[in-house]
């Protein structure tokens, strides 16, 4: 029995010691999941809300509603707009028309001369189709000008019904119907789920096994999701007060339901340390050696019986 229970002393102690082993050779970071694909929707103009579309949590696609303004005042500009452009352009035909008739006449006047000679009525005609001419250009601008403003009104119509600009999950909503929203007041905010990585704080003392490019594996226990993911970036701005720096983890979430505030865990395999890191590593072998060898030639006092 005592045999046995060596046995199983000892291979418990070798179980610890491997796994004691395997968990030297991996660091884990703790992060959370973020977007991408944040969206901060804002106010152009000042206004009353006239109808919210969505509420919080919600998914949206490209191009739906998200909320709407009160356009009575920009109503009024509209059908202002609209108005001089049907006038300039009714102008427009109207000296299209004249200069049509002017030149006719203005025609049969001149194969009337070459026989009658007549240049009175002539010389006049003419002058009445330049005359013709220049109110025709002037019409043509007034035209031009009253379809830039119903263009520009267009666009401010755009700004009163607001649209999500892409896909995404609304996550912040600052208003509801009735409220009055000033020009660059945050109304909405959406995020993308599909574009997701990984932030985290690492010690300096990480950079040492750790460089823009390398795999790692990213693990989500609440979903039970394990991926393996790239360093996108090492932020080299320090927190002064931790002495940690940042860094950047992206991943494809292969369609689990993964969202931006979840906690997720980073594994880094120092096993797999980049190649010009290998001298480091190297070195420390040596030093190691180096201590075992002084050990072992260490001088022993002697034991007297």
């Amino acid at each position: 029995m005592k045999t046995k229970y060596k046995y199983k002393l000892l291979a418990g102690a070798l179980l610890i010691l491997s796994l004691s082993n395997l968990h030297a050779t991996r660091i884990v970071l703790p992060g959370t999941v973020i977007s991408n694909g944040q969206k901060m929707i804002g106010s152009r103009f000042m206004g009353y809300v006239k109808h919210v579309y969505v509420k919080l949590g919600q998914k949206v696609k490209r191009e739906d509603n998200l909320y709407e303004l009160e356009s009575a005042e920009f109503d009024i500009l509209k059908s202002q707009a609209d108005l001089m452009l049907e006038q300039s352009q009714t102008v427009l035909e109207f000296w299209k028309k004249r200069l049509r008739i002017l030149n006719k006449k203005r025609k049969r006047l001149h194969e009337k001369s070459k026989t009658n000679k007549i240049f009175g009525d002539l010389d006049d005609l003419e002058e009445q189709a330049e005359n013709a001419k220049t109110m025709l250009e002037a019409a043509r601008v007034m035209v031009k000008q009253a379809a830039i403003k119903v263009k520009q009104l267009a666009s401010v119509y755009n700004y009163l019904k607001m649209k999500a600009p892409a896909d995404g999950v609304i996550v912040m909503k600052n208003i509801k119907e009735g409220d009055m929203v000033m020009p660059g007041m945050l109304t909405i905010m959406m995020v993308d789920t599909e574009d997701l990585a990984i932030d985290l704080s690492i010690p300096a003392s990480s950079l040492k096994v750790v460089e823009v490019g390398q795999k790692v594996d990213v693990i989500i226990d609440a979903l039970g999701f394990r991926t393996t993911g790239i360093v996108d970036a090492i932020i080299p701005d320090a927190n002064p007060m931790t002495h940690k720096i940042k860094m950047r983890v992206t991943f494809d979430k292969k369609g689990a339901n993964i969202y931006p505030g979840m906690y997720a865990k980073v594994i880094v395999d120092t096993e797999k340390v980049p190649e010009h890191f290998s001298v480091t590593r190297e070195h420390n072998d040596t030093n190691k050696t180096l201590q075992n060898e002084s050990e072992k030639n260490r001088l022993h006092p002697l034991k007297l019986d």
